[in-house]
């Protein structure tokens, strides 16, 4: 069901790092927990508006984490970046195509779009050269950049951050941005995460990494960008659910799977 009224729901379904936690063959103490909120799958994100629903990036875990969330339809797909564990549950988008009576949207930017159509090329071709149905997606990239766009009636802002030297995007959607796999944030991205109240951004494990911010940077980018709450993602099996969270100041938490926020219409 979508959202009704004013009211936009966002759902974080995966919160984890590119391994997953449960990570495989490991047996430290998160990865063994039986606390579900240290399971995490790999990063996602639904956005229910009251047209549709708008997904977050197609991590290899997509089918999982829908059904675990009871998410029935997807409407549009945007792409922060074209690393696998953002990009590699594409092919679970088919069943949505089949119930669309068009083409499902997906945004993404030029080099994002070529990794699509290079890791899926069977997705992509015309459909008057392969028979429709059974198992081919019908897909339509849009390509974007930086400009804000419409989707499904709601104005999105891409925000221009970096991922080690990757140009990556995050995105804001009213005062809620998603900001992950991040290390930098441009100075000239700041103004576009202004007057926040929802930030879910990036924080790896506690000790630095090239790629992402450490906890203690994510922290230090928080109380730069002043948001009402911020919510930690992309936690890697360092981390513990509770002891990180008595450990974070009052207004930042850690994210966890099924995480359930609250924004207003934009």
């Amino acid at each position: 069901m979508n959202s009704t009224g004013n009211s936009i729901e966002v759902i974080l379904t995966g919160t984890g790092t590119s391994h997953g936690i449960p990570v495989v063959g490991c047996h430290c103490p998160v990865c063994r927990s039986i606390n579900p909120r240290n399971k995490r799958l790999r990063t996602g994100v639904v956005i229910k508006t009251p047209l549709g629903n708008i997904q977050i990036d197609t991590s290899p875990d997509l089918r999982q984490q829908h059904l675990a969330n009871q998410i029935e339809m997807i409407h549009a797909v945007l792409y922060t970046h074209g690393h696998a564990d953002h990009i590699y549950g594409l092919d679970d988008l088919r069943i949505f195509c089949h119930q669309l009576d068009h083409a499902l949207p997906l945004y993404a930017e030029i080099a994002v779009s070529q990794r699509l159509i290079e890791a899926f090329p069977y997705a992509f071709v015309e459909p008057s050269t392969h028979a429709i149905g059974g198992g081919v997606p019908q897909l339509q990239i849009n390509q974007i950049t930086t400009v804000p766009f419409e989707v499904l009636g709601i104005l999105v802002k891409p925000i221009r951050l970096l991922h080690g030297q990757l140009p990556i995007l995050g995105y804001r959607i009213g005062n809620f941005a998603f900001c992950t796999d991040v290390s930098q944030i441009p100075m000239q991205s700041y103004c576009d995460l202004e007057d926040l109240d929802i930030l879910v951004i990036d924080a790896l494990r506690y000790r630095p990494h090239a790629t992402h911010f450490s906890i203690e940077q994510a922290i230090g980018e928080v109380e730069k960008i002043k948001p009402k709450q911020a919510y930690l993602t992309h936690l890697c099996h360092d981390l513990d659910h509770e002891i990180l969270s008595q450990q974070l100041p009052t207004n930042i938490k850690p994210a966890y799977d099924g995480l359930k926020i609250s924004i207003g219409q934009p």
